[in-house]
């Protein structure tokens, strides 16, 4: 009877007449009110800042895909080839060309310079002069074309290779190797998972405080809640629900976050005073929330008490359960060695 009696005084207050152990040694803390932010919480959506889809720039048949849905692909790497032949082509006609500008610019460049010196010399007319000038303004502007239509030729060649313009996923493949690809069609869509946000709907009451204090703060998966970076509100609302979009940018290098994921957020609507105690205090038992209190009279009682969900700095906010002034172990699994040590000798006598 003595031992189906033992669990159950774990959640009872210990009778005054019980003998204490000696719990001098036990680390505690004594719970205080501070004043902390008053938060309100919603769930947001993981969207991703940079998500884009790769357009054909140029037409060519898809000769190679080298990515598929779900790689990781790094900044500047080819995701698909198109076939460059046409494109490899006119990149060496224009090469040709502008060597042929520039054979013809120095040619009427030196044809300028002995004009100029037989006009020096009285043995050129001015109209002769005149025309090597124009030859030569000439001559120029066809090298300045020949660059342009070399620089035109490259980017159309560059063209057949799609390269990724940031790190990040592929999401989806919208062709083919095989088919032909057209300006604008559509080859592969991809998101960075860098730079990530949270987007939650907020009710049109809330908008003027969350201007105001401009915070707010993200509940990761493995538990941890990060600051966010920066608000955006948008200016309007939306007629259905009377609620307005707010983005949270989230810090880069996030681990285990993907877009579309829920998350909850907290928004800042002001200060208040409450109880705090330290998180490692604080005793999960499957559903039960307990500290174990010391008392005056060095006796340790294991107390339920409600507590928020989430720490702030490392501080749990206390709803019930306990009162400013109370002293709280802040290692429990040693007040439970000195509890069964308080309760083994109360039994034996």
């Amino acid at each position: 009877m003595r031992r189906l009696l033992i669990p159950l005084m774990f959640g009872l207050v210990l009778l005054p007449g019980l003998s204490a152990v000696e719990s001098a040694e036990l680390d505690t803390v004594t719970v205080a009110k501070r004043e902390a932010v008053r938060e309100f919480w919603l769930d947001g959506v993981v969207e991703a800042i940079n998500q884009t889809t790769l357009s054909a720039q140029t037409r060519g048949q898809v000769e190679e895909i080298l990515f598929d849905v779900d790689d990781y692909v790094e900044k500047g790497q080819v995701v698909v080839q198109l076939k460059d032949t046409e494109q490899k082509a006119g990149l060496d006609q224009a090469r040709a060309d502008l060597k042929e500008a520039a054979a013809r610019l120095q040619e009427s460049r030196d044809d300028f310079k002995r004009t100029k010196d037989l006009f020096g010399r009285k043995l050129a007319s001015q109209s002769q002069l005149d025309k090597s000038t124009a030859a030569l303004k000439s001559a120029k502007a066809r090298r300045e074309a020949a660059d342009a239509r070399l620089s035109q030729a490259k980017e159309q060649f560059e063209y057949t290779r799609v390269k990724a313009p940031y790190s990040g996923i592929v999401t989806h493949r919208h062709v083919e190797v095989g088919e032909i690809a057209s300006p604008g069609q559509k080859l592969m869509s991809g998101i960075s998972l860098d730079q990530l946000r949270v987007s939650v709907e907020l009710p049109q009451s809330l908008i003027p405080v969350i201007r105001a204090q401009g915070k707010a703060r993200v509940l990761l998966p493995n538990g941890e809640a990060i600051q966010g970076e920066g608000l955006t509100i948008f200016p309007f609302a939306d007629q259905s629900s009377s609620t307005f979009r707010v983005r949270v940018d989230l810090p880069q290098g996030l681990k285990d976050l993907f877009p579309g994921m829920f998350v909850k957020t907290a928004f800042v609507t002001g200060v208040k005073k409450e109880l705090v105690v330290p998180r490692e205090a604080v005793v999960y038992r499957s559903e039960v929330t307990a500290v174990y209190v010391v008392g005056q009279d060095q006796r340790i009682r294991f107390r339920l008490i409600r507590a928020a969900e989430h720490a702030v700095d490392g501080m749990l906010s206390i709803i019930a359960g306990l009162s400013e002034g109370e002293a709280v172990a802040t290692d429990p699994v040693a007040a439970a060695t000195l509890l069964k040590q308080q309760l083994a000798e109360s039994h034996d006598e």
